[in-house]
């Protein structure tokens, strides 16, 4: 019987957690996570409000709930785009002369060597902050990484016996990407993608955090850290829980990461 791996537990009940907030706040929320309450500014954690509120009066633990559902919205959007993208790129790659496949990933590290946060300012500066803005940025940073990823388990695959086989009897490149090549690197593609949505979350709560991301008032988790450093002293805790949610999430897409590699990599897998 093959041992579930512990940082797949883990991971996978951070996460579940984070999931599960984030589908909470479509049904429910204590308050209106926008709502602007003069009168309840800066209350302290209590029975009316569990976690207190903001400067503007609105209450942590209805934002905390908000920006879940924005923070895994973003991470989807921009790591499935990397995913639909960079994935075709790297079989494509590996799979074609060698010389496109040579100028397909010089161009892929040109992209990969551009910082991902420089680009995603650019395109807030052209074109806006916004919640689209983070995401298309965060999914073209996110692709090389898929095409670096997919073009190399695209090319032990082809050398496998079976896949001579098929190119022996005639059968086509896009049969054989669909039938042999993609099905055998999914594996090593979702802990990808388990990765990169922790840097995506990560990336989010910076683009926020500056002013890039998400726009006002719609709540997210790096925002509300950027509103409270200006209380860090008067009120501490108002950077404690966007911060530690951003923590968890991250380290929990992490710890799934690990656990998924080790899962799926039989080299990794315990056999005593």
């Amino acid at each position: 019987m093959t041992r579930v791996p512990a940082a797949l537990v883990v991971g996978a009940a951070l996460v579940g957690l984070v999931v599960a907030a984030a589908l909470l706040s479509f049904v429910w929320t204590p308050y209106d996570a926008v709502q602007v309450d003069p009168a309840s500014r800066l209350a302290p954690p209590g029975g009316a409000h569990w976690l207190g509120t903001d400067t503007f009066g609105r209450d942590v633990v209805s934002q905390l709930l908000v920006g879940a559902r924005t923070t895994l919205f973003v991470g989807v959007v921009a790591v499935g785009l990397a995913g639909v993208v960079g994935t075709p790129i790297g079989i494509l790659a590996a799979m074609g002369p060698r010389w496109l496949g040579e100028l397909v990933m010089r161009t892929n590290d040109l992209v990969l060597a551009f910082p991902a946060l420089l680009l995603a300012i650019m395109f807030g500066a052209v074109y806006g902050p916004s919640t689209l803005t983070a995401m298309v940025a965060i999914g073209i940073a996110t692709v090389p990484s898929f095409a670096r990823l997919a073009r190399g388990g695209a090319l032990q695959v082809l050398a496998t016996e079976y896949v001579l086989a098929a190119r022996a009897a005639g059968r086509p490149r896009t049969a054989i990407a669909a039938r042999h090549v993609l099905p055998n690197i999914a594996g090593i593609l979702l802990v990808q993608a388990s990765v990169s949505f922790a840097i995506a979350v990560l990336a989010e709560a910076a683009l926020s955090f500056l002013g890039f991301g998400t726009r006002p008032p719609t709540p997210s988790w790096g925002r509300m850290l950027q509103e409270a450093q200006q209380l860090l002293y008067l009120k501490p805790e108002l950077s404690l829980w966007p911060g530690l949610a951003i923590a968890l999430a991250v380290l929990g897409f992490n710890l799934l990461g690990d656990g998924l590699r080790d899962r799926f990599d039989p080299r990794l897998v315990d056999r005593s």
